[in-house]
């Protein structure tokens, strides 16, 4: 399988890793977790650290996926609003979901508790792309503070030069519970950290499928079957590989990023600090890596080839946000799939000892540590937390096997063509 982080800029600057697992040793443990990101690890590191015995099989290396190479975002919260849930699911059942999803900061306290060093910045902006977005997100803003007594800064159109240096956007909103980190060495940290707690992780190590048999659930892997009683499948957009049921929930798309070389004006560009990310429905989104590189992520593929020369297919946005760069050198360019649900709502849930998680779609640095840790929660026999996010709607893409993938792709190219109509 072609490696994303080829030519990561997180690849490049990541920690030195090295899983310590013989597998010699004994394959039968309380839990077994497939996935190597954000959500496996930790679930392996709860389930460790509630005493049970996990192991963590990742058929590549640690962060392969999307937990590896994305944006690097901390947004609070889900891809609906706190108003938008509230409206769909009641009022109690919306506080629950807001004190989860967007006062409980998990990948902040594990950072903390484990010391990881992933270049942690406080604050994000959302930018808005026309003055309705905007109008939108004052809207929701006053609806956070007056329900939740959430603290957000509305940003006017004149006075967006203190977060960014850029006239395109009509205003915005910066969240300072919001930020940006690195995600590989994020990722990386928690692997240390399950591996201290004693979570065998084995890498380069596929499974094939899921057992279940008299003796309990288990799973085929290249060199072994691996006894567990539980499973957690945490293998997001290769969902489908192992369960090809709960694939039907879930579509491709392919999202690309680009690093620049380390900028002398990149204190101009975003003043702040903050991640920013637009409004528009296929979005730009970008922030300043600890070096003082620009990385930006810009326009969406609905193929799964990647393009020829990733830094020519990203540079057009980036010019079009930052003029003023358009010509900057780019040193890194990488990418791959991120898994989209039909409603934009992770899908969570659990058949029998085998729980999954996976379609964060591009909002899951944060959600996904929670669910992770919700998962383990609901391991251990306590499941009302879990079940808030389980309980979530989902339903499958139509169209079937063959025809699910070019049909999302209509509808996900009809709202890319409303972006450009404005």
């Amino acid at each position: 399988m072609t490696d994303p982080l080829a030519n990561s800029y997180y690849a490049a600057t990541a920690h030195r890793w090295r899983s310590a697992y013989d597998m010699g040793e004994e394959l039968s443990f309380d839990v077994a977790v497939i996935g190597g990101g954000f959500t496996g690890l930790s679930a392996a590191l709860a389930c460790a650290e509630r005493g049970f015995s996990v192991v963590l099989v990742e058929r590549e290396h640690i962060g392969f996926g999307a937990s590896g190479r994305n944006g690097g975002q901390l947004i609070p919260g889900l891809r609906w609003t706190a108003s938008e849930l509230e409206s769909e699911f009641g009022r109690d059942r919306a506080d629950a979901l807001f004190d989860l999803c967007w006062r409980s900061n998990r990948v902040e306290a594990r950072i903390a508790k484990h010391g990881i060093d992933c270049d942690l910045k406080p604050g994000h902006l959302e930018a808005a792309w026309t003055p309705k977005d905007f109008d939108a997100m004052q809207r929701e803003a006053a609806f956070l503070d007056k329900r939740f007594g959430y603290q957000s800064h509305i940003v006017a159109k004149q006075d967006m030069a203190v977060h960014i240096a850029s006239p395109l956007y009509h205003g915005g909103v910066h969240d300072p519970q919001g930020g940006h980190f690195h995600p590989l060495n994020y990722a990386i940290g928690l692997a240390q950290a399950a591996q201290r707690a004693g979570v065998c992780i084995l890498e380069n190590e596929r499974v094939y499928r899921i057992t279940d048999n008299r003796a309990g659930p288990g799973l085929i892997t290249d060199r072994a079957h691996i006894a567990a009683h539980y499973i957690i499948d945490a293998t997001d957009s290769w969902i489908g590989h192992v369960e090809p049921d709960l694939g039907r929930y879930t579509v491709p798309i392919m999202n690309y990023n680009i690093a620049t070389a380390p900028l002398a004006n990149a204190d101009e560009l975003l003043p702040s600090d903050a991640a920013v990310a637009d409004s528009r429905f296929v979005l730009n989104y970008f922030r300043l890596s600890a070096d003082r590189r620009l990385i930006f992520g810009g326009g969406e593929r609905y193929s799964q080839t990647p393009p020829r020369d990733i830094a020519a297919f990203v540079r057009p946005f980036m010019a079009e946000v930052f003029p003023q760069i358009a010509d900057a050198p780019i040193d890194y360019g990488w990418g791959g799939a991120v898994a989209v649900t039909m409603n934009r709502l992770p899908h969570i849930g659990r058949r029998g000892n085998v729980f999954f998680a996976h379609g964060f779609s591009g909002h899951g640095a944060l959600v996904t540590t929670i669910a992770g840790e919700l998962i383990a929660e609901a391991v251990a026999g306590i499941a009302e937390r879990f079940d808030l996010l389980a309980n979530l709607p989902a339903r499958p893409f139509p169209g079937g096997k063959w025809l699910r993938r070019p049909l999302a792709t209509l509808g996900l190219l009809y709202y890319a063509l409303k972006d450009r109509l404005g």
